[in-house]
């Protein structure tokens, strides 16, 4: 496909998206990267998975080890990522630059990590942004796994204001973002290894001098 009618396509995606999150706080976005650029990432984390160097994840600022969820993790660095994190980490700026422009939330950085989940681990329900983690304000989940079938299970359930959820099937190259101190979410089991990026777009932290 020409080169123009893909980045048109993505600027069209990213519109309908900063739509979607001023009307309703949430919204699914299809084809942010390129099925190789994905692909990438995937077999990236699938490495790092298998040499060990994912740890097990922890929740809070305290970095506090819990069994409501069982994934394992590894952080990116966002000012040197790798040659496989470049395209997406690019990516989350562009939507940060867009969603700061159209929405003024005063984003001011990303942070991001792959998710590596073992068959049969979850994710309880919870809420992005607790007291202690105040600065996030738009959360965001990258897949990486091809070939998903709705069987497999894995879903992100967001927990809607009107009482009802959503399910997101983690189809590689497909985002979910939501507003992280509105909607709370869950990691449904999956009967196969499930990848991801989390992903949270922060603002300054409350009581920063700066």
């Amino acid at each position: 496909m020409d080169p123009a009618k893909i980045d048109a396509a993505i600027d069209a995606a990213i519109d309908a998206a900063i739509d979607a999150l001023a009307a309703e706080g949430w919204c699914v976005l299809e084809g942010l990267l390129s099925d190789e650029a994905t692909a990438a990432l995937a077999r990236e984390c699938a490495a790092l998975h298998a040499s060990g160097d994912l740890m097990e994840a922890r929740i809070g600022r305290e970095k506090v080890a819990s069994t409501l969820r069982g994934d394992r993790t590894r952080w990116f660095d966002m000012n040197a990522p790798t040659a496989a994190q470049q395209p997406y980490v690019d990516a989350l700026e562009t939507l940060r630059v867009a969603f700061n422009r159209s929405l003024m939330l005063g984003l001011v950085e990303s942070e991001a990590h792959y998710a590596v989940y073992p068959p049969g681990a979850r994710y309880a329900r919870h809420l992005d942004q607790p007291r202690q983690l105040e600065a996030r304000v738009v959360s965001a989940v990258y897949y990486l796994n091809a070939d998903w079938h709705l069987e497999d299970g894995g879903a992100l359930r967001l927990y809607l204001d009107d009482g009802s959820h959503h399910d997101v099937v983690p189809h590689a190259g497909r985002m979910v973002l939501f507003l992280s101190a509105r909607f709370e979410h869950e990691v449904l089991p999956a009967t196969r290894e499930r990848m991801s990026i989390a992903c949270w777009m922060r603002r300054r932290e409350p009581g920063s001098v700066f």
